[in-house]
């Protein structure tokens, strides 16, 4: 059993983390448009050769997603999972999202290695639960997914009729559950490389709920000096890596 971090504040908790993504299905790292499974791009056969990849370029965090578990409700890619958490090694470390909908698989990701886990559709349906995953686990190794489609944060893998309330709303609620790191997804840019939604998380941001990780539409080093600039305390960086629009070097040289 993996227990990486657990009695440590994370390194980087007051400063600006850059996150790289893999996102799994099948398999393989895929990228979606806007969320759409029918939408999908391969970008890689071999996720532990990405996750070396951005290790070797320097990244402190891999933010790894299994699609077929938040599809599912539950997760489909543990092995793989922890396979990428031991290639990452002691010097990077991993955020574990997708499915993860009960305290069992909470756990079972936490053990496998991971620093932190993201609580999407189950703390939107029910911030209870959130709060007792955060008096198990402490607030260190817990984020909330923000989803949001037209001012609504979604559930059930962004697909129809998961769970879904105003964002502004979902955010309070959950914060008050003792959750204090959020990802903010604007899924309309998810996948598109045309710039964070600014406006929404800056609003936010202004709620001083918690930290704010920008994520959806980031395609360049500039958006990610704005998203800073606006108070988030991090970014997802997905497409634009793997299609070459900006390098992990790059990157981190803008927030350093």
């Amino acid at each position: 059993m993996l227990q990486r971090y657990h009695d440590t504040v994370p390194e980087g908790k007051h400063s600006f983390e850059l996150l790289p993504a893999i996102d799994l299905r099948g398999g393989r790292v895929v990228r979606l448009l806007r969320g759409d499974f029918g939408a999908e791009t391969v970008y890689a056969d071999d996720p532990l050769a990405v996750a070396r990849g951005f290790v070797t370029a320097g990244a402190r965090w891999i933010h790894v997603v299994d699609l077929d578990g938040a599809a599912a409700g539950e997760p489909r890619q543990g092995a793989l999972i922890s396979a990428i958490v031991r290639e990452a090694g002691e010097g990077t470390r991993v955020q574990v999202a997708g499915g993860l909908r009960d305290s069992d698989a909470v756990t079972a990701a936490l053990d496998a290695g991971a620093s932190r886990v993201v609580l999407g559709t189950a703390a939107l349906a029910d911030p209870a639960f959130a709060a007792a995953v955060v008096e198990t686990h402490g607030p260190d190794r817990i984020v909330a997914a923000l989803d949001v489609r037209e001012g609504q944060a979604v559930g059930g893998g962004w697909l129809a009729g998961g769970p879904r309330r105003p964002v502004e709303g979902a955010m309070e609620a959950i914060a008050s559950a003792g959750v204090d790191t959020f990802m903010v997804t604007a899924i309309a840019r998810d996948g598109t490389l045309t710039g964070p939604d600014l406006a929404m998380l800056q609003r936010l941001v202004a709620l001083d709920r918690g930290r704010v990780f920008a994520s959806g539409g980031i395609g360049a080093v500039a958006d990610i000096r704005r998203v800073r600039a606006l108070g988030c305390a991090g970014a997802i960086l997905g497409r634009a890596l793997y299609e070459g629009r900006l390098s992990i070097d790059e990157a981190l040289a803008a927030v350093r």
